[in-house]
């Protein structure tokens, strides 16, 4: 693979037009331009969920036509979806810091992603030593599954549903924040692409 083709520039690239995009968000009334790290962290963490949703895909597509491509595709998205979930952590206090003036550690969102990422590194760790693409592809698909039944029943404090951003009524905010998820998802893509190759180098 040539310097050009790396998939790592263009993750870089990708993170870079992120943060400039960022900095330029529509403000809020009651938050002002602080409700910019607000989009990022949401962005960010639907970025990790789509990468698991898209691992358990993969992964129940390798089960069932028992091809080692999409256990490897797995493998690769789950590593991606621990990634964005781990860097959502403190882009998530960075919001309670700046727009809420402190850190809010017991919310029970929050604590249930600490409880989640932690578990998430351990099992991928764990993945990664024993590497059988089965249990692999297995693990991805129960992972997502309890992280969704999860949080479908946490109580909401400060994350209160439906969503406010695509039930603001405000179309200037609700492309921005779009446009921002649609950028992540490429990142997520290239940081795949990245893992693949160390997958293909094991």
């Amino acid at each position: 693979m040539t310097k050009t083709k790396s998939p790592l520039i263009y993750f870089s690239i990708t993170v870079i037009a992120i943060a400039l995009l960022t900095l330029f968000g529509p403000e809020e009334k009651s938050l002002g331009s602080n409700v910019r790290i607000v989009y990022l962290h949401g962005a960010w963490v639907l970025a990790a969920e789509v990468a698991f949703i898209a691992a358990a895909i993969a992964g129940l597509l390798g089960l069932v036509l028992r091809r080692e491509i999409f256990h490897t595709w797995s493998a690769a998205l789950g590593r991606t979806g621990i990634t964005f979930w781990l860097t959502y952590l403190p882009l998530s206090l960075l919001a309670m810091q700046t727009n809420w003036n402190g850190l809010f550690l017991a919310e029970p969102r929050f604590r249930l992603a600490i409880i989640f990422a932690v578990t998430g590194v351990l099992l991928q760790l764990g993945l990664w030593l024993f590497n059988i693409s089965r249990l692999t592809s297995f693990a991805n698909i129960l992972y997502i599954i309890t992280l969704r039944v999860v949080f479908a029943t946490a109580q909401n404090v400060m994350h209160p549903p439906p969503s406010p951003i695509f039930n603001s009524g405000l179309w200037n905010v609700i492309i921005f924040f779009v446009g921002l998820n649609l950028l992540a998802w490429v990142a997520a893509y290239f940081l795949t692409r990245i893992f693949l190759s160390l997958k293909t180098s094991e």
